[in-house]
C-alpha cells in the first residue's frame, strides 16, 4: 500500500471515527483502524464490536492495499504536523511508515484479514431524513436512557417506525422522553429496534444538521450514510416496555408555566436539595406554585412562582434533574405540567403540541 495525501484530508475522517476506538482493548486489533486504499479513495473503519464506523477520504493511491494501524497513534501524528502539509503512508514490511517533511514514523501493524467488519446487515427497510429531523428525535430523548441498567433494554433508545411516523423513545424506568417526526411521502413499515447508549451518543456527536441521511434497518443492525461517513451499530435483543402504558393519560389539574422562570427557579431550590437524592416539592395550588428543597444539613429553599392553573390543590415530590432535563427539551417559551394526583407520574410538554412528551415518575420525600 503507498498513498499521497493532505494532512487535513487525513485528520477528518480520522477524528470521525475514534471514538469508538477504546483506549484498553482486550484484543490488540480493536484499538487499531482498518485502511483499505483503493481508486483514489482511503477508507478508515474503527469497530468496538458494537458500533463501526467509516469514514472515507480521497488521496492519491500509488499502489492499493489494505492494512490496520493503531488509530490514536496515527491520529497523534496527523494532528502533530504542521497545517497544510502533505503526508506520505507507505506499508514496509509489517510497519507502517509515515512521512512528512523531515518527520518519519514507523507504526506496527496488524493484518487486516484479522479486522472484524460488518457487511451485510439483510436490511428491511431503508428511510430517508433530514440529519435535522433525526437529530431533533436524538437531542429530545437521549437523556433519559438508563446508564448499565440491569433491564439491558432500557440501555438504549427505542427508534419506531411505522405509517408517516419515525418516533423515538428513552426510559430509565423512573422518567420517559417521546419525540416523533412525521416523514414526508413515507410509508413505513411497522418496525421497532433498540439503538445501544453508545451508538446513539456516537451518532449524535457525528451529526452536523446538514443535508439528508439514509437509515437501514436490519434484523440486527441500524446503518446510517450521513455524507462520507458509514454508522453501523448492533441492535440491542430486547423486548422494550410499552411506552404508551406509562404515559399519563389527560388531566385537569394542568399548570402552564413560563418555561424559563420556571427553570430557574427549580435550579435555584435545587442548590440546597438532598445531593444525593436531588428530592424538590411541588405545592401547587390557584394562587401559584411553591418550590420547596431541603437537605440533611437542615439547610432549606423555597420559591415562588406565579403559574396558570386549573384543579384541585396537589403536594408532589420530584428528582429535579428530571424535571430539568425534561424542560431543557420542551421547545417553545411555555411548557405545560399535567398531573392526577400527588402518586401520579407528571407530564411536561410544550403547549398545543404532542410530538414530544417527557414523563416523570412521582417521588416520596
Amino acid at each position: 500500500m503507498k498513498l499521497r495525501a493532505a494532512r487535513d484530508f487525513l485528520l477528518k475522517p480520522l477524528q470521525a471515527v475514534i471514538g469508538v476506538v477504546e483506549r484498553r482493548q482486550t484484543m490488540p486489533i480493536l484499538s487499531n483502524v482498518l485502511l483499505v486504499a483503493r481508486d483514489g479513495v482511503l477508507s478508515i473503519t474503527a469497530t468496538d464490536l458494537e458500533v463501526e464506523l467509516v469514514a472515507t477520504a480521497e488521496v492519491t493511491v500509488e499502489a492499493a492495499g489494505e492494512i490496520t494501524v493503531s488509530g490514536r497513534k496515527l491520529l497523534d501524528i496527523c494532528r502533530a504536523l504542521p497545517d497544510g502539509s502533505d503526508i506520505n503512508i507507505t506499508v514496509s514490511g509489517e510497519k507502517l511508515v509515515v512521512r512528512s517533511g523531515k518527520s518519519k514514523f514507523n507504526l506496527v501493524t496488524l493484518a487486516a484479514a484479522d479486522f472484524p467488519s460488518v457487511e451485510d446487515i439483510k436490511a428491511g427497510q431503508t428511510i430517508v431524513v433530514s440529519q435535522e429531523v433525526l437529530g431533533r428525535l436524538i437531542e429530545k430523548t437521549h437523556f433519559s436512557m438508563a446508564q448499565q441498567d440491569v433491564r439491558y433494554y432500557l440501555n438504549g433508545m427505542l427508534l419506531e417506525t411505522g405509517g408517516k411516523v419515525l418516533r423515538a423513545v428513552a426510559t430509565d424506568g423512573h422518567r420517559l422522553a417521546l419525540c416523533e417526526a412525521e416523514i414526508d411521502g413515507a410509508k413505513l413499515i411497522q418496525q421497532q429496534v433498540i439503538v445501544p447508549r453508545k451508538g446513539v451518543l456516537e451518532l449524535q456527536r457525528l451529526m452536523d444538521g446538514q443535508g439528508d441521511l439514509n437509515i437501514e434497518l436490519g434484523p440486527n443492525h441500524i446503518r446510517i450514510q450521513l455524507a462520507s461517513i458509514r454508522f453501523t451499530s448492533k441492535l440491542i435483543d430486547g423486548r422494550f416496555p410499552e411506552y404508551e402504558r406509562v404515559i399519563p393519560k389527560e388531566s385537569s389539574n394542568e399548570l402552564t408555566a413560563d418555561k424559563a422562570l420556571f427553570r430557574s427557579a427549580l435550579q435555584r431550590t435545587a442548590i440546597l436539595s438532598n445531593e444525593k437524592y436531588r428530592g424538590i416539592r411541588l405545592i401547587i395550588r390557584d394562587s401559584g406554585v411553591v418550590i420547596q428543597a431541603h437537605n440533611p444539613e437542615q439547610e432549606e429553599a423555597e420559591e415562588e412562582l406565579e403559574v396558570s392553573y386549573s384543579g384541585e390543590d396537589i403536594e408532589i415530590g420530584f428528582n429535579v434533574n428530571y424535571l430539568l432535563d425534561a424542560l431543557g427539551a420542551v421547545e417553545g417559551e411555555q411548557v405545560t405540567l399535567s398531573v392526577l394526583d400527588s402518586n401520579s407520574s407528571c407530564l411536561i410538554r410544550q403547549p398545543g403540541r404532542d410530538d414530544g412528551k417527557f414523563v416523570v415518575m412521582p417521588m416520596r420525600l
